[in-house]
């Protein structure tokens, strides 16, 4: 057992464990003993960091005898007397464990309401049996498929799950995501397997053979995890502080001047699929009918609903979406880089109307109530047919209006 105040560490991945360590700080070790007493800085012995012929940090006297740097004989390098050397070298040992520290922190916690996570750096820590991680692609409904996945098959192969840093940053600034994470410098030096999914259970995924299993593809159906579906909604409760604030903008709300009993989140995704869905998907995006179909569905069934619409477009909205009943909020910020106020607004939200995309399919699944959703928008020869089955995506108890693929079939005659 080493004297008080004096660590040895026997090769680089000890030294590179305690700098990383979040529970070991040089600064604390450096500057107090356990008993709160001060003493001497503590010195590291490090074979091979410095020249050494038995087992420590050691110098040359002119006698040729081996000596630690206080003076002392080579055995132990006792923390009393430092040099000038010694605390200069110690200096920068707590300076890069600092910075390495702090880069780590910051890289991974985008947000000081963000769980850390629990953050993998060495391949030796992890779990025996196998692990599985998946591809972070997409924005946030991508990644929440993605990561709802990950979670539902690990635990169905008896597998360890971790995310990468990616993955984390996006999700965990609005979620109480609990996943661990994969360091990136840790996942470069495991050697993974691949294995590409489909965007719908198989048979096949309850049994993924290999050891370290990389899932990839844009995963986003219920049949992956729905049989988990209260844990999916645990991982994806939001942070307090993004739930009041929908709440709060909500509360303020009125029909007709009172306060209502129904609200109705809108989604309308446009953006890149104003091009993308009539040129590579042969298909239509929801129209200003379909929107007055799927408002009209409830008003129909719920006195004085509100309808809080958000979107990526929101000009579009407010020129195509009737408001003339007053009981229209165009609510949505627009910007696609910031989708959590947006996502938040939807999921407290008592129901939901959505058109394409994985955003608004999310946000339905965690605000539960109806969902309408808009159905048929691809032509029947379209290549996404292939890649999306909506049977898969959509839940059985969600209600489908059919788009109007009119402008489709013009296009594609």
């Amino acid at each position: 057992m080493l004297p008080h105040g004096l660590w040895e560490i026997k090769n680089w991945d000890q030294f590179l464990e305690i700098l990383a360590s979040p529970c070991l700080s040089l600064s604390q070790t450096l500057a107090e003993s356990p008993s709160g007493a001060r003493n001497p800085p503590c010195l590291l012995i490090m074979p091979g960091l410095l020249r050494s012929d038995r087992g420590g940090l050691s110098v040359s006297s002119p006698s040729g005898e081996q000596k630690d740097a206080c003076g002392l004989p080579a055995t132990r390098f006792w923390a009393t007397c430092p040099s000038s050397s010694t605390v200069c070298f110690l200096f920068v040992i707590f300076a890069v464990s600092t910075v390495f520290h702090c880069h780590r922190r910051l890289a991974l916690v985008p947000a000081p309401w963000a769980y850390a996570g629990h953050v993998v750096l060495f391949p030796r820590h992890l779990p025996r049996g196998g692990v599985f991680t998946i591809n972070a692609k997409g924005r946030l409904g991508n990644q929440m498929g993605e990561y709802a996945t990950l979670y539902a098959l690990a635990k169905m192969n008896g597998r360890a799950a971790f995310i990468p840093p990616q993955m984390h940053s996006t999700l965990a600034p609005i979620f109480r995501i609990t996943l661990p994470v994969l360091h990136d410098a840790t996942a470069r030096s495991v050697p993974w397997q691949n294995y590409h999914l489909n965007d719908w259970m198989e048979e096949q995924y309850r049994h993924i053979p290999g050891e370290y299993v990389r899932l990839t593809g844009y995963p986003c159906s219920w049949t992956f995890y729905h049989h988990l579906r209260a844990e999916i909604l645990q991982e994806f409760t939001l942070h307090a502080h993004v739930r009041e604030k929908a709440q709060n903008f909500l509360r303020g709300l009125r029909v007709n001047g009172s306060r209502p009993s129904t609200y109705v989140g809108v989604h309308v995704r446009r953006g890149d699929y104003v091009r993308v869905m009539p040129t590579m998907w042969k298909g239509v995006l929801a129209d200003r009918g379909y929107l007055q179909q799927a408002l009209d569905w409830f008003r129909a069934r719920h006195h004085s609903p509100l309808f809080v619409i958000t979107s990526d477009d929101m000009a579009w909205c407010r020129r195509n979406i009737n408001s003339s009943h007053r009981d229209v909020v165009f609510a949505g910020s627009g910007q696609q880089g910031s989708p959590a106020r947006d996502f938040a607004l939807l999921t407290q939200c008592n129901h939901t109307v959505i058109t394409v995309g994985t955003f608004g399919i999310w946000a339905a699944y965690l605000a539960g109530g109806s969902t309408v959703y808009l159905a048929n928008f691809t032509l029947p020869g379209s290549r996404f047919r292939m890649i999306f089955k909506p049977q898969a995506a959509f839940l059985p108890e969600w209600v489908g209006i059919a788009a109007n693929l009119g402008q489709a079939r013009e296009s594609h005659p």
